[in-house]
């Protein structure tokens, strides 16, 4: 039976990694390794690019190494499968994206949920003016359905899932407290009931002109947040800025969860001044609530 744990490893790691794929664009070294600097601490954080065949002796080799870290598309769910203790927020997730060990022990965690609701508060500190529609049904998406059940601005919202596949959309439901209708096709979004829309899919990720829906379907009060991330802002969170709808992209995410999984490694915060001067962009403040 696997055992549910605090989110605090009991020894810092003597390595850090992010474990994707790909993993070429990801910022987490960036910012990681210039709060580890900043902390004092002789830790390296690195890229470790696996194909899903190939994770299993992966993680065996980080686990002889006593290498901790992230992990990214498309491993979070399959991660969640092989830690041997896990913490609540991953065991409601079904999914892992920080992980160490606790000897020979693999310990998985999500801090995805702190980063979701993070940016969420930021965008909607008004609340949510209409439906949440939440783009995706893997790990990230099931990041994102946790954090709107535990976040006070989104609480009261209905939250819709559009997905390919209705199976892993209707998985999912249970997330969000039962609040929750799956959808199978972005066609059957009530686009002119949306309040929030989460883009918790691949799109623009690797294609940058990519986007999950154009932004002239969403009304004038909704609020946009990608998961996706670029220094200069993704193509969706540009175009919605640029009519005039709050929107961001996933670098406060990005921030947040790695604060947070920095402080369960080491026992203590790192700052997120620190982060947001290694990626070059500078640390954003609130949206002003919607009129």
């Amino acid at each position: 039976m696997r055992e549910v744990v605090e989110p605090r490893a009991r020894e810092a790691p003597s390595a850090l990694v992010i474990v994707g794929q790909p993993v070429a664009q990801s910022l987490s070294p960036t910012l990681q390794n210039a709060a580890l600097r900043h902390a004092g601490r002789a830790v390296v954080y690195t890229r470790c690019d696996v194909a899903s065949t190939a994770l299993g002796p992966a993680v065996d080799d980080l686990r002889r190494a006593r290498t901790g870290g992230n992990v990214t598309m498309p491993h979070k769910e399959a991660m969640f499968t092989l830690a041997a203790h896990t913490t609540a927020a991953a065991e409601r997730t079904r999914a892992v994206n920080t992980f160490w060990w606790d000897g020979d022990t693999l310990v998985g965690h999500n801090t995805d949920v702190d980063g979701v609701m993070a940016t969420v508060a930021a965008l909607c500190s008004g609340g949510v003016p209409g439906d949440v529609v939440v783009l995706g049904a893997g790990g990230a998406a099931a990041a994102v359905l946790v954090a709107l059940a535990l976040s006070p601005l989104t609480r009261d919202a209905r939250v819709l899932v559009a997905s390919r596949t209705r199976s892993r959309a209707e998985r999912l439901v249970a997330l969000a407290g039962g609040r929750t209708a799956a959808l199978a096709h972005m066609t059957d979004v009530p686009w002119a009931r949306a309040g929030l829309v989460v883009n918790a899919t691949p799109a623009g990720m690797r294609d940058s002109d990519d986007v999950p829906v154009p932004v002239e379907s969403l009304p004038a009060h909704t609020a946009v947040f990608d998961l996706v991330y670029r220094r200069e802002g993704t193509t969706w969170v540009r175009d919605a800025k640029a009519r005039g709808l709050p929107a961001e992209d996933g670098l406060r995410m990005l921030v947040e969860q790695g604060a947070a999984a920095f402080a369960c490694w080491f026992g203590e915060p790192p700052s997120r001044d620190v982060m947001w001067h290694a990626l070059g962009v500078p640390r954003p403040d609130a949206h002003a609530p919607r009129p």
